[in-house]
């Protein structure tokens, strides 16, 4: 009798198919609920840190001007806020890190003399051409 009941607990290991397929249907419903809540936060982020990294550039570019007496121009870009060609009263570098792309993984666009200011600086948004909607929309320093 003993042999029974010990043979009575070990029989069942782990969980039935059944089991399994329930509980992934519940992760699937789960998961359909929360994915499009979260994902359009993750194109803000990234836009957000597209506005933050061209402040951060905006402010290099001021700095350089201090030093310098003018803007990059055009032909420069935006490595001259890295490495001096060879630019009297340059005092650099004047950011602490390599220039950043965008969080899309392309580099920012630089305009000097701009058509919106003394500078445009800009990125295309996520689907890299002018204009858009949403995570497509253009990040620009004039606004």
């Amino acid at each position: 009798m003993i042999r029974n009941h010990i043979h009575l607990q070990t029989g069942r290991k782990g969980f039935t198919l059944v089991e399994m397929l329930v509980v992934m249907v519940i992760l699937a419903l789960i998961a359909a609920l929360v994915g499009p809540r979260l994902f359009p936060k993750l194109g803000k982020g990234k836009q957000s840190a597209a506005k933050a990294q061209i402040e951060l550039l905006g402010q290099a570019l001021d700095h350089f001007r201090l030093d310098v007496g003018r803007l990059p121009t055009t032909q420069e870009g935006l490595n001259i806020l890295m490495v001096n060609p060879g630019v009297e009263k340059w005092d650099g570098p004047y950011l602490k890190k390599e220039i950043p792309n965008d969080p899309w993984g392309k580099p920012y666009h630089y305009q000097s003399p701009g058509t919106h200011g003394e500078y445009d600086l800009f990125s295309y948004g996520r689907d890299g051409a002018a204009g858009g909607e949403g995570e497509d929309q253009d990040i620009v320093s004039w606004k």
